[in-house]
């Protein structure tokens, strides 16, 4: 049985025989510090939420159970090699005997559950519910609708939506670094969640045929080590070091069709859609959902040539279909698994790379040989624009699939470069891949604080990661200067221009930048031009799974600087509500921090409300940043100034010394609250700093078995 380690924070290191006793030591460590976040997810994942909650739960378990999720993860299970089946399949051994041996948690006492069982595709289900929104295919709904509204104006407010992946990463080769070697640096940012959706790990195998060493994060509920880690491998001569660093690509992987569906047979029959070639059979299957204090809601399935019906029906005439290449392939990437902690050398982390699926991610690599390199691993489907701009027809034949991207785009990074990746638009190579980007301003603020140094330090790569520095403020600042407000108004004014463009918690100009901000965003979308896209539109028939991307106050604020500089955009006198909007923010909060605190969201709190449910109380912590620092800390103007997403982990790799990177969560290595470790991490994550990274087995506890 493998051994657990703890540091002092109580980050788990597993240490096994061989690979498959480090994936069971994994899977049991993960279950005793994540018992009620392991089940949640494994509902999620098969769609039995709303048997926890009740109603509320029903949109998600609708769309989980119409996207397949059981069935792909199915597919792709029995897709794997032998030894990455056997990996996944220990590893749920290991949950179900974690979960065998760990007190019900709070949260599954308050539901008056307990946790079920793993199957060996479970894992497999459970990523696929992870980042099933994670892709396009929600903000192509907005798009569509934006269009039926404003025409190709609406354009306007395309912009990367909170609720979607966003991240920082960056790496410099040796020629730039205090030791000669080169350091690796990054954060995903995500909805911050407690418990957290990263775990720090580190996964060790002893086996003298098969050694392996690493140190990084896991997705909850997933085997390995899947997207940030640091790794040490083989013995003597053979011995190589390699990290690695991913953030979102912005690719388009998922395309949404409107089909048309109909009966066929009379009730008891069958149901055909409308494809490029006439009308053809589509699958249809009935389940059962079931409801805590309900009776089960039936639910039709249906799955036409393009892919699952996610939303409509054939008693209503048509629907929309939902293509991915997860479903397409049968196939997640989790062939990568094995391979990545195996990895000695960035050829070794960029081959196991090639077997990706999705989501589609800009890597960053780098290696104790001096090699650092980017690349894009995925798959990215072939097809027409049109695609990638909205919802298509199914009949069209111009909108079907044709291939796949190849080459996929590479760059080797020079002994004196750096290479950073934020979700912005990389240049022509990114017209093929993603239709929208996030804004430039992360990654120009990342290339500023890298040009031109050398001599670069761990210690650095940290001082960056808190970096606060709001790029388009100087802009911001010339137009709000053209402005005559009242007399509040004027205060507020005079606050921002004298402001350094830092969103730091104890400035007062960040605030009353902050202050402005909303209270304009709130008179834009309070404009009768918009006034359509304010109330949903129940002609859609959009489930209100989809709300956040529906959100018209959310898509101003990301959208403003592209609003400012549009003049008047839609015929809207902007000059006016931004004037309006000064003297709306008299009186505005003393400093950021006063407002801009951070708040993991717990599922209690989104579905546990009516059945009196309290999340565990984490303390309500200032935080400096903004949606578009490098300190990425992400509020919604116009609605709230709180944090709920942002680095949902930091990290740097230092390939000279394991041991002097350092990384951090948002809360803790452990989701239960009565746990040590529960939220001790939170206040070194909010002051913008990273815990120590100990690999030093002597200076870890090992726990009794």
């Amino acid at each position: 049985m493998a051994r657990i380690y703890r540091d002092a924070w109580g980050v788990p290191h597993v240490r096994g025989r061989d690979l498959l006793d480090v994936a069971r030591g994994q899977g049991r460590v993960t279950a005793r510090d994540r018992t009620w976040q392991l089940e949640h997810l494994r509902r999620r994942a098969t769609g039995t939420t709303a048997e926890l909650f009740g109603p509320a739960a029903l949109g998600w378990d609708r769309l989980a159970r119409r996207a397949g999720l059981v069935g792909i993860a199915h597919r792709a299970h029995a897709c794997l090699d032998d030894e990455s089946r056997a990996f996944v399949a220990a590893y749920a051994e290991g949950v179900g005997a974690g979960l065998a041996e760990s007190a019900v948690p709070p949260e599954l006492v308050a539901l008056d559950a307990a946790p079920q069982p793993w199957e060996p595709w479970t894992p497999l289900a459970v990523f696929l519910a992870q980042h099933l929104l994670f892709g396009a295919f929600p903000g192509k709904l907005w798009r569509h609708r934006a269009r039926a509204v404003l025409g190709q104006d609406a354009d306007l407010l395309s912009h990367e939506w909170p609720s979607a992946a966003g991240s920082n990463a960056w790496a410099v080769a040796g020629g730039r670094t205090a030791t000669g070697l080169p350091l690796v640096a990054g954060d995903p940012h995500r909805v911050i969640e407690q418990p957290g959706v990263y775990l720090q790990v580190r996964l060790a195998s002893e086996d003298p045929g098969d050694t392996f060493d690493v140190t990084g994060f896991a997705l909850a509920g997933v085997p390995g080590v899947q997207h940030f880690a640091h790794a040490v491998t083989g013995t003597g001569a053979s011995q190589g070091s390699v990290a690695w660093a991913i953030t979102n690509a912005m690719a388009d992987y998922q395309d949404v069709y409107a089909e048309s569906l109909r009966r066929c047979g009379g009730s008891g029959g069958g149901v055909e859609a409308l494809g490029p070639e006439g009308w053809e059979p589509a699958e249809v299957r009935l389940e059962q959902v079931p409801v805590r204090g309900a009776s089960p809601e039936p639910l039709e399935i249906v799955t036409t040539a393009r892919g699952p019906v996610f939303q409509g029906g054939p008693d209503e005439g048509g629907g929309l279909s939902l293509r991915t290449a997860s479903d397409v392939l049968g196939d997640l990437g989790f062939a990568a698994l094995v391979p990545l902690l195996r990895a000695r050398s960035v050829d070794d982390v960029d081959a196991a790379l090639d077997r990706w699926v999705e989501p589609v991610n800009n890597v960053l690599l780098a290696d104790s040989g001096g090699a650092v390199r980017y690349r894009l691993a995925g798959r990215v489907p072939v097809r027409a624009e049109a695609n990638r701009q909205g919802v298509v027809r199914a009949e069209d034949p111009a909108s079907a699939w044709s291939g796949w991207l190849q080459p996929l785009p590479r760059t080797e990074v020079p002994a004196d470069g750096q290479v950073v990746t934020a979700n912005e638009r990389r240049g022509a190579e990114s017209d093929a891949v993603g239709a929208v980007f996030a804004a430039p301003w992360r990654a120009r603020r990342l290339h500023q604080l890298l040009e031109g140094r050398t001599g670069l330090t761990a210690a650095d790569f940290e001082a960056f990661h808190n970096d606060t520095l709001l790029l388009p403020v100087p802009g911001i600042q010339q137009y709000v200067r053209t402005l005559r407000p009242g007399a509040g108004g004027t205060e507020v004014q005079r606050a921002v221009l004298a402001w350094d463009g830092r969103m730091e918690a104890a400035s007062i100009g960040a605030a009353a930048f902050a202050a402005w901000r909303s209270a304009l965003v709130s008179r834009i979308a309070a404009e009768p031009v918009l006034a359509p896209l304010a109330e949903p539109d129940p002609a859609s028939g959009h489930d209100p799974l989809f709300a956040p991307w529906l959100d018209l106050t959310g898509r101003v604020a990301l959208a403003l600087p592209r609003l400012l500089a549009a003049g008047e955009p839609f015929g809207i006198d902007l000059t006016r509500l931004a004037t309006l909007a000064l003297d709306d923010a008299a009186g505005h909060p003393a400093t950021w921090g006063e407002t801009h605190v951070a708040t993991p969201v717990h599922v209690f709190e989104v579905l546990g409300g009516g059945l009196g449910l309290r999340p565990p109380d984490l303390p309500r912590l200032p935080v400096s940043g903004d949606g578009e620092c490098v300190r990425c800390t992400g509020s919604l103007p116009g609605q709230s100034d709180e944090c709920f997403r942002g680095s949902v982990a930091r990290y740097v790799w230092d390939l000279a010394d394991r041991q002097s990177g350092g990384w951090v969560v948002p809360t803790g290595a452990s989701g239960d609250p009565g746990s040590p470790h529960h939220a001790d991490q939170a206040a070194t994550w909010a002051e913008g700093e990273l815990i120590e990274l100990v690999t030093d087995w002597d200076r870890l506890t090992e726990e009794e078995r």
